[in-house]
């Protein structure tokens, strides 16, 4: 016991920027030398892909060599790196304190950046999971404005995905690319990755406009007539791109540029998670909470309801329309089948597995539901089995989530860990 407890009181001392050193460290031994070397010598025929799940649910007798790689390229290098380096990291963390709290959050979001860019570089599979869960992060977080903050149940945000997705590729496809259903581009190629932002945002705006299908007639009733709506809304979007054959109909739509590399969509990602953070935070926000929780008190405190709700509804489509088009263009094909109800359950999944009225639970869910996803595929049908019942247990045990109603505290996050300082400070009543 007391060698567990010095163990938790020396990593404790550790701020986030030493965990950052620690992490990159380990990103860097498995860059340089995790194929050539380590995994080479423990017997595995490549690089583990998602911390050898993937490997040890195939083939179980490689289980062994999968957990040393674990231990021998992150374990011991994020540990030992992060625990060696705590007082200069605490040090730097101190400094960047000092600095503006915004500059402090981008110098922190371009090492985590690095370190993210180092672990996909090694193949392309690990690029496409790590765009495809921070589409998730954008969509999960969408529709936690909707769901959570504003205690409606909203069952439409596969047809927001499909406006903007839809809408946002018709415009790359008819302005920058010679293609078979729209001809000869507009505009030259070579400016399309400098237009493509205005692409989304032509999604995210058909996508609001669409809301409102949604939102002018169901926010007229209360109780659970959203949810039916909604529903219809989706199913109606889904059967309209269907019998489009305009935009490929059933077939779909493909041949989209490579217009969302991995620096876009983090980008993308970090400014959906800000924007949301101030939205929710704001008096319109809380006026937001306010609806939720008493709707006649709120209209009693001068509180425009419909108004609020309207405006997070279309806000929360808005971002389920930047994150559609982000998607087609990852994915370089849509077609309508994308956008059906099982979108809805993994979308729904993520959301409630994290926690609601949290954009960190909307984080730790579209993270855990996507890499649990992908470690899992091995086991094909009995995956569709263990990931329903994590979620009939968290639901049980957790019935608003793993993380629900925190918010992010970015100056206590980045803060250094210094326990002697902070004792001095404590003593001085600071």
């Amino acid at each position: 016991m007391e060698l567990i407890k010095k163990f938790k009181h020396l990593f404790s001392n550790i701020s986030l920027l030493g965990w950052l050193i620690g992490t990159l460290a380990a990103v860097v031994i498995e860059y340089y030398w995790g194929y050539d070397y380590i995994s080479y010598y423990l017997g595995l025929p490549k690089i583990p892909v998602l911390f050898g799940t993937l490997i040890m649910l195939k083939n179980p007798i490689m289980i062994p060599s999968a957990l040393a790689y674990d231990i021998i390229v992150y374990l011991i290098p994020i540990l030992l790196t992060a625990g060696v380096s705590c007082n200069f990291a605490n040090f730097l963390a101190g400094l960047f304190e000092k600095l503006p709290l915004g500059l402090s959050v981008l110098i922190h979001l371009i090492f985590f950046y690095a370190i993210l860019h180092l672990w996909a570089g090694i193949n392309d599979y690990r690029i496409l999971i790590i765009k495809l869960t921070l589409i998730s992060i954008i969509l999960t977080v969408s529709v936690n404005v909707i769901n959570g903050y504003q205690g409606e149940f909203s069952c439409s945000h596969p047809g927001f995905m499909a406006l903007g997705a839809y809408t946002s590729s018709i415009i790359t496809l008819v302005l920058f690319v010679n293609d078979k259903i729209f001809g000869t581009p507009l505009l030259p190629e070579s400016i399309g990755p400098w237009l493509f932002p205005f692409a989304l945002l032509g999604g995210g705006i058909a996508a609001a406009i669409g809301s409102l299908l949604v939102a002018i007639p169901s926010f007229r009733t209360r109780g659970d007539y959203l949810a039916i709506i909604s529903l219809a809304f989706m199913f109606i979007i889904k059967s309209a791109v269907e019998n489009l054959h305009i935009i490929g109909g059933a077939r779909g739509m493909g041949g989209h540029p490579d217009y969302a590399p991995l620096p876009i969509i983090f980008a993308w990602t970090m400014l959906c998670i800000w924007v949301v953070h101030n939205f929710v935070t704001s008096i319109f926000g809380k006026a937001l909470n306010t609806v939720r929780d008493d709707e006649a008190a709120s209209e009693a405190m001068t509180i425009k309801t419909r108004k609020t709700k309207v405006t997070a509804f279309m806000f929360g489509a808005f971002w389920a329309g930047i994150a559609g088009g982000l998607f087609a263009h990852v994915l370089a094909y849509i077609n309508p089948s994308m956008f059906s109800i099982n979108r809805l359950a993994e979308i729904l999944a993520m959301v409630y597995f994290g926690g609601l009225n949290s954009i960190v639970g909307s984080i730790v869910g579209a993270v855990s539901i996507n890499v649990l996803g992908e470690a899992l595929r091995p086991l094909e049908l009995f995956k569709w089995i263990i990931i329903p019942l994590i979620l009939i247990f968290v639901m049980i045990f957790r019935p608003y989530g793993l993380i629900s109603f925190k918010e992010i505290d970015a100056k206590r996050l980045l803060r250094a860990k210094n326990k002697n300082n902070q004792g001095i400070k404590d003593k001085r009543g600071v």
